[in-house]
């Protein structure tokens, strides 16, 4: 079992950064591919990004490629998303979530967390 606690959003201005952090708790933390996903009103959940459990693989969307950054620390049972150059769309409640193999699809995550809101104004 893997609970996921989800912080680091905000408002935020367009061009502005922000890095959410999700915090997870559980002794197999190390053993999960690590995704992010969002979801934007009235859209369906999207995949934003994914590690794998070392931290030596990751993967992108392409609407974030070259502006968000997903890394882990297995230490600290944390993984972070440190999102740059932010625009207007990239408003949505963003969520982690736990894979037992690196994948792209919501329906292959196991734990979800409760989600962080972030907004970017323009």
């Amino acid at each position: 079992q893997v609970q996921l606690v989800e912080s680091g959003g905000g408002l935020v201005h367009d061009g502005g950064s922000l890095r959410l952090s999700c915090a997870a708790s559980g002794r197999t933390f190390s053993s999960y591919a690590m995704g992010w996903f969002r979801q934007a009103p009235g859209k369906e959940r999207e995949f934003v990004a994914v590690i794998s459990w070392s931290g030596g693989s990751t993967y992108y969307a392409d609407s974030v490629k070259g502006r968000f950054t997903i890394s882990r620390d297995n230490a600290k049972n944390t993984v972070y998303l440190q999102m740059n150059s932010l625009k207007s769309e990239d408003t949505a409640v963003y969520y982690c979530a736990a894979a037992r193999n690196v994948a792209f699809s919501r329906l292959d995550y196991d734990y979800w967390g409760q989600g962080t809101q972030v907004t970017v104004s323009s």
